[in-house]
């Protein structure tokens, strides 16, 4: 049997200039896509409130709260350590229930929550930089890969 070779090729950026000026850029600045997320999110939050959501709705919320809790462990934020805990506990008690009744309803409380990590989501979005985005992105995507996240519901053994 042969040896496997430990070399493994690395990506090559075309324009790595760019891409360090691009990382440095402002996510503000890139209005039609701030824009868009916004409206996605809270679209979702409207539908949630009125008790329409479904589950790509309830998706649209966990990402964007994996993202909120990133980005605080990157320190934007740090001062809202309660806001984030709250709002993912809400947003897992929504879930859970909604799993099991297929229906997605709020209480008073959990809407409260989870527009105030609505609202710190949004913050985050105005000051953070494409790079910190993408740092943020990765965080939430080793966590899920390496079997770090809670799931919504666990599983059944």
């Amino acid at each position: 049997m042969r040896k496997r070779s430990k070399y493994r090729p690395k990506n090559v950026l075309a324009n790595p200039m760019g891409y360090v000026i691009e990382s440095m850029t402002p996510v503000a600045l890139y209005e039609s896509f701030a824009l868009d997320l916004k409206i996605t999110n809270h679209m979702a939050m409207t539908t949630l409130t009125q008790g329409n959501a479904t589950k790509a709705d309830i998706n649209v919320l966990i990402n964007a709260l994996n993202i909120t809790e990133s980005l605080w462990r990157l320190g934007f934020g740090k001062e809202y350590r309660n806001v984030v805990d709250v709002g993912i506990r809400a947003l897992r008690a929504v879930g859970k229930r909604g799993l099991d009744t297929d229906k997605f309803a709020l209480e008073p409380d959990e809407a409260d929550a989870l527009n105030e990590a609505m609202e710190l989501h949004d913050a985050q979005l105005e000051i953070i930089t494409v790079g910190d985005m993408e740092r943020a992105v990765r965080i939430v995507r080793d966590e899920v890969r390496y079997k770090r996240a809670t799931p919504i519901q666990e599983k059944k053994t």
